[in-house]
């Protein structure tokens, strides 16, 4: 397979994988994202600010160590 097809691939079935975590998640009455603990939410009067500071840590630990263990080669 040519670099390009290969990437489309594992991309393909990454999104099918990542699909499915959150499926079962919200199945098993696990907290959603952009609902856990460390998203704050400020709603206003006119306004409404939304800060999802712990799904940005979940989101940045998880790709850091799918990079740790499919990046070396």
């Amino acid at each position: 397979m040519t670099g390009v097809a290969r990437f489309l691939v594992l991309a393909g079935l990454s999104l099918v994988a990542l699909g499915a975590i959150v499926w079962v998640a919200g199945r098993l009455g696990l907290p959603k994202l952009g609902q856990l603990p460390g998203d704050f939410v400020y709603r206003g009067q006119k306004v409404t600010l939304y800060f999802p500071l712990g799904t940005c840590v979940l989101v940045s630990a998880v790709i850091t160590l799918l990079a740790m263990l499919f990046g070396r080669r």
